[in-house]
């Protein structure tokens, strides 16, 4: 058991966060298949995971970047009322917080959240680099900084562009939540101007800018050693630059990236769910990041038959993860919002980062074409649970027609 409780008599209660996203929904319903009872939380009513036939019971909480220890209080309330087994976060701005308050839940609940230091560590980014090359697996040229004439030192022996990385995406305090994003310089004055930006809230990643195809190992793990292992390539990033997959595909697990993969996270002595990210180019293989949370293209795993949800909750209250078969390779699955994010990306004349590389307007056009084709499919919309799916495509539509009318 990561932490918490134990499971009630009768059906397992699960708490699901985030319920909208397409991740959330496939907790959802891989653990309401299984038989168990499931609670969709999310902070609006009109969540699409609220529409599925697998949630038992829904649950509305405040924003958690604006009010993080709110969401706290009443996941705990759910479990001082003993009307859940186990709370399973999906997204960093409520995993953050929760495990900072995971003592408060012991002995309520258990909660499928990574021990803190294993989870410190791939938070930050830093450090996530500086185990690597202990390690011996592959990272990009890094310098950490922590101002602008730090970085106007150690830029150019790095070579134009460059990436600019936060050492942490989310910044917890009682205040809220900061979220930071990863950019580009291609230039000293426009580096100044990304340090300047961040005001040194924190150290910097400066790293050497590597083309490749993105691949992410995915893995459930007890102790660092894998129980469940999955692998798949990203076909569209977005932004287009790299960064969340809006078009993926189930590939064989590469031994390799599992090699490396298996290497950091036994180091990490790490239990749960993790995703390594790596950028692969002509030089092989390069560690991108450490996902310690749900990732978003989960939906793809549990379609190609890795039921990454279910194996976690069974590790998590105790129990042995029923062994599973081997992952199909060839599946394809999307997010319909990315996706039709990248396609507009693609064809549109301006680029935010021109100077890096990007795929050609006809790509965006087949990709238009493709978005019938039930080969590549969709993230949420699922036969056996059509309202989620439905909800979703209103909500992306709306988002669309919104800018329009703004633009």
């Amino acid at each position: 058991m990561i932490a918490g409780g134990s499971p009630s008599s009768g059906p397992t209660r699960v708490l699901v966060t985030d319920a909208g996203r397409g991740s959330a929904i496939s907790v959802i319903r891989s653990l309401g298949r299984a038989g168990m009872e499931v609670i969709a939380a999310d902070t609006t009513p009109r969540s699409a995971g609220f529409r599925s036939r697998f949630a038992t019971r829904t649950l509305v909480y405040p924003e958690p970047s604006a009010a993080p220890e709110q969401v706290v209080e009443l996941l705990l309330g759910e479990a001082r009322a003993g009307r859940v087994d186990l709370i399973i976060p999906v997204s960093d701005d409520v995993l953050l917080p929760l495990s900072a308050a995971r003592e408060r839940f012991a002995g309520l609940c258990a909660l499928a959240i990574p021990a803190p230091e294993a989870l410190e560590q791939v938070a930050d980014k830093a450090a996530t680099v500086a185990l690597a090359r202990r390690l011996g697996v592959p990272v990009p040229r890094t310098a950490v900084v922590r101002t602008a004439a730090e970085a106007a030192a150690a830029g150019p022996e790095l070579g134009w562009p460059l990436v600019v990385k936060p050492s942490r995406s989310r910044l917890v305090s009682a205040e809220g939540i900061e979220r930071f994003e990863v950019s580009y310089a291609e230039s000293p004055e426009v580096l100044q101007a990304r340090m300047e930006r961040l005001g040194g809230r924190g150290e910097v990643l400066l790293q050497e800018y590597l083309a490749g195809e993105g691949h992410g190992v995915e893995l459930l793990l007890s102790d660092g050693e894998p129980l469940l292992a999955f692998q798949h390539r990203r076909l569209h990033e977005v932004p287009i630059t790299g960064g969340a997959s809006a078009l993926r595909e189930s590939v064989p697990v590469d031994p390799v990236l599992l090699g490396h993969a298996t290497r950091l996270m036994r180091e990490l002595r790490w239990t749960g769910l993790a995703m390594v990210e790596f950028r692969v180019g002509a030089d092989g293989p390069t560690l991108m990041e450490i996902n310690g949370r749900i990732w978003g293209s989960l939906p793809l795993a549990v379609k190609s038959g890795a039921d990454f949800p279910l194996g976690l909750a069974r590790l998590t209250l105790g129990q042995d993860p029923a062994p599973a078969a081997p992952p199909r390779a060839g599946v394809r699955s999307r997010n319909l919002g990315l996706e039709l994010v990248w396609i507009a990306s693609v064809l549109r004349k301006q680029r935010r980062y021109p100077f890096l590389a990007s795929p050609p307007r006809s790509a965006g056009v087949r990709a238009a074409l493709r978005l019938a084709n039930p080969r590549d499919g969709f993230d949420v919309l699922c036969r056996d649970d059509l309202s989620p799916g439905l909800a979703d495509a209103l909500q992306v539509t709306g988002r669309l027609l919104g800018k329009a009318t703004h633009a």
